[in-house]
């Protein structure tokens, strides 16, 4: 993986490394995302992208696996963006005021094996922020 860049679109499907990677949310929900506008963390932003998390497969079988369903990597994203949060924000999940959600790779582009790994999501409520939230204890 190499580091995500900042520029005004990024592809969520690139594999990339997030090294204080925010984003814009989306104004409209979609089922399947195509990009997402990615700022530097001093813009007003909603959402951070903090881990980028692979669905665990057997050795061999990356290319060829089946998708595994929504509701498997729902569960699967749910323990891996709860396990990255305290590391990320520097505080257990439980006693911060930030939100995390993800993105799942879509049944489409797992087949096309361009879309492997779960994107773990802090995100906010209400005022848009102008700082990371990486260290914050927030």
């Amino acid at each position: 993986m190499v580091p995500c860049s900042s520029t005004t679109r990024a592809d969520p499907a690139a594999r990339c490394r997030p090294s204080t990677f925010c984003v814009i949310a989306p104004t409209a929900i979609s089922a399947e995302i195509k990009d997402v506008t990615v700022v530097p963390c001093s813009q007003p932003h909603q959402q951070e992208v903090y881990a980028l998390a692979a669905y665990p497969l057997p050795a061999g079988t990356e290319k060829t696996a089946a998708y595994p369903g929504a509701a498997v990597l729902k569960a699967f994203a749910d323990g891996a963006c709860l396990s990255a949060f305290s590391g990320y924000v520097g505080s257990d999940y439980r006693d911060s005021s930030l939100y995390f959600t993800y993105l799942l790779p879509s049944a489409r582009g797992w087949q096309a094996g361009d879309d492997r790994d779960v994107t773990c999501v802090i995100t906010t409520t209400g005022a848009k922020r102008t700082s990371s939230v990486k260290g914050s204890k927030l």
